[in-house]
């Protein structure tokens, strides 16, 4: 079976649905406390079957509401070895002019993998369930996660951060790289 065709049969969109490229709808916090309640639970439903299915080799693993069909602003990441982040109407705010290319995956187009560009530190507003806001520094990995999230929300791809003439590479071909060893992503 295909990776695309697992994540699929885990519920998760495929590339080419029309919801992974509108951006996402905004909640009114906290009015819509039910509504948030039910979203990220659903996300965190499919990741823990995700978890279950496939082993993300330490790198982490996020996921997006519209990723499930779902076309409103929320998006739970989990850092290896760390607590679940909830992100609710996030945006990144400032970010570090140094960038730092690794491989992403994607579950919407889990047959590739693409070098993709990021900052090594981003500033996230995003709101509470109760409707405050907060601001949080998140560097290396976990900013390429988020920010990887963030892209989702606003109908971005990864794709869509590549430099110009780099391409996907299958995910065979993928797992024959150094950045494939099973050990999370290094910065040092």
């Amino acid at each position: 079976m295909r990776p695309s065709q697992q994540m699929r049969d885990l519920g998760i969109v495929q590339y080419g649905a029309p919801v992974l490229r509108d951006p996402a709808h905004p909640f009114t916090l906290p009015d819509e406390r039910e509504t948030i309640d039910d979203v990220v639970g659903q996300l965190l439903h499919v990741m823990e079957r995700i978890r279950r299915a496939h082993d993300f080799y330490g790198k982490g693993l996020g996921l997006a509401a519209p990723q499930i069909g779902i076309g409103r602003s929320a998006a739970v990441v989990q850092p290896p070895e760390s607590a679940p982040i909830v992100l609710l109407n996030p945006r990144i705010t400032d970010s570090s002019e140094d960038r730092d290319e690794r491989y992403e995956g994607c579950l919407s187009f889990f047959d590739v993998r693409a070098q993709v560009p990021r900052p090594l530190w981003i500033t996230v507003e995003t709101m509470t369930a109760v409707g405050s806001t907060e601001k949080v520094v998140y560097e290396r990995g976990e900013a390429r996660l988020i920010a990887h999230e963030i892209d989702h929300l606003g109908g971005l791809l990864l794709m869509d951060r590549m430099r110009p003439g780099v391409r996907p590479v299958p995910v065979e071909e993928y797992r024959g790289t150094a950045e494939a060893t099973g050990r999370p992503w290094s910065y040092e």
